[in-house]
């Protein structure tokens, strides 16, 4: 290896932090929206291409749309199991600047420091942007990464129906973005993703950086109710089938019950619900929601679910209403690296940083790549803890803080390559 050191150019990663968060934007103050293969997904995945190929990249792009920029080894060898940084630039609706992003971007910070300091790495490095992360509009969630890993077919993939009614498979072609590259091809050495918190810890206890150590299983189901429409007026309370009512008790067993039983580690919330025939003085026909059901435990989660699916039996029984099931996504919580989760909170002592270890509430792509991949995550601060809002937001200096631990660590796990391969 050449003695020059790469370094992180700052102002550029913040730079395109916000360029990228300009893409989808909403009316002012209220976030933008990059839902996962719509016009303005496609808009952001050709500024990243953009800035890819601007740094001499190689740029592929696999059958589910998964993006990656491939910064070459100084060997052969070296090319044929890369460490990989990545997340995913779509968004929930109204969203903040940097869930997903912010990760994709200090990647690609990471191979610029490699370019500038004109050396070529001892083992490829490869950014990637994961397809439909966030779960908005196909289910399930991560699914990029999850069909990279080998946990979803690519055929049941592309068959997904949206929210809206389209095919997966069709609207990634309508995008331009159903490459040729077959899922799974680009197999890592090494997976490492940066993210904002999405929660308060760190900023609450005062901490530069989360070294994860594990992230919460997740369960997500859609229940729906049926029950008997009527009239408002005229129907007795206790002669009603009311599906609003059915819902309602399920949301309030749920806040009572099933994070009680737990202990206050399982996290239970709805955060879909329809009502039919949505008429203010008609008895709710038809009820369509959402529970997504976390907890860090496997044992635990299955026990919430138990409780759950006992629970609508025991409700449609008592209302005389039917309850379906219908699950849409379930990942069983993940333990990362402990190697790379050390060498993490080593860089960051060494950069002068606090840190502690701690566990992701939310889902991410490298629970995904720990199925094939040693993996881990770093986290910085979130301002209140707030997520999936415009409101989001992490200090500038935060955020560099965070890329410069990420390339740290790059440097010392490529530094290792090095030595092994003398």
């Amino acid at each position: 290896m050449s003695s020059s050191i790469p370094s992180l150019d700052a102002q550029l990663l913040l730079a395109q932090i916000r360029a990228l968060g300009e893409i989808g934007s909403d009316a002012p103050g209220e976030g933008r929206t990059r839902i996962a293969l719509t016009d303005a997904d496609r808009a952001g995945r050709d500024l990243l291409v953009r800035w890819m190929r601007e740094l001499e990249l190689d740029v592929r792009i696999d059958r589910i749309g998964n993006i990656f920029g491939i910064l070459r080894a100084a060997t052969t060898e070296g090319d044929a199991r890369p460490l990989m940084i990545g997340s995913h630039i779509d968004t929930v609706r109204n969203a903040g600047a940097l869930d997903g992003c912010y990760g994709v971007l200090s990647g690609l910070a990471v191979a610029r420091a490699w370019r500038a300091a004109g050396v070529a790495p001892p083992r490829a490095i490869v950014v990637a942007a994961f397809t439909n992360e966030e779960g908005v509009r196909f289910q399930p969630d991560m699914m990029g990464s999850l069909v990279h890993a080998g946990g979803l077919a690519l055929r049941e993939a592309l068959d997904a129906v949206g929210t809206d009614g389209t095919r997966l498979g069709d609207e990634l072609a309508r995008i331009g973005y159903a490459g040729e590259l077959e899922p799974g091809a680009i197999r890592p050495h090494e997976y490492l993703e940066l993210h904002i918190e999405q929660g308060p810890i760190l900023e609450a206890e005062g901490q530069s950086i989360g070294v994860v150590e594990n992230l919460q299983g997740i369960s997500w189901q859609k229940l729906t109710v049926h029950g008997t429409a009527n009239h408002a007026g005229t129907t007795p309370m206790r002669l009603r089938h009311d599906a609003g009512y059915a819902a309602a008790a399920v949301v309030a067993f749920l806040r009572e019950q099933v994070a009680a039983c737990s202990g206050g580690t399982t996290l239970a919330t709805v955060g879909s619900l329809r009502l039919e025939p949505d008429v203010v003085n008609v008895i709710a026909r038809k009820a369509i929601f959402t529970v997504d059901l976390r907890d860090p435990d496997e044992p635990r989660l299955q026990a919430a679910e138990r409780r759950l699916a006992e629970f609508l039996v025991e409700l449609a029984r008592r209302e005389g209403v039917e309850i379906q099931a219908e699950r849409l996504a379930r990942f069983e919580p993940v333990v990362f690296d402990a190697g790379l989760a050390a060498e993490i909170e080593s860089s960051a002592r060494h950069l002068g940083l606090t840190s502690r270890r701690m566990t992701s509430g939310a889902g991410h792509d490298a629970q995904m790549i720990a199925r094939i991949a040693p993996a881990a995550m770093i986290f910085v601060p979130s301002r209140s803890g707030i997520s999936h809002n415009p409101r989001e937001h992490t200090d500038d200096a935060q955020l560099v803080q965070g890329a410069r631990v990420l390339l740290e660590v790059v440097l010392r796990r490529l530094q290792q390559t090095h030595k092994e391969s003398q």
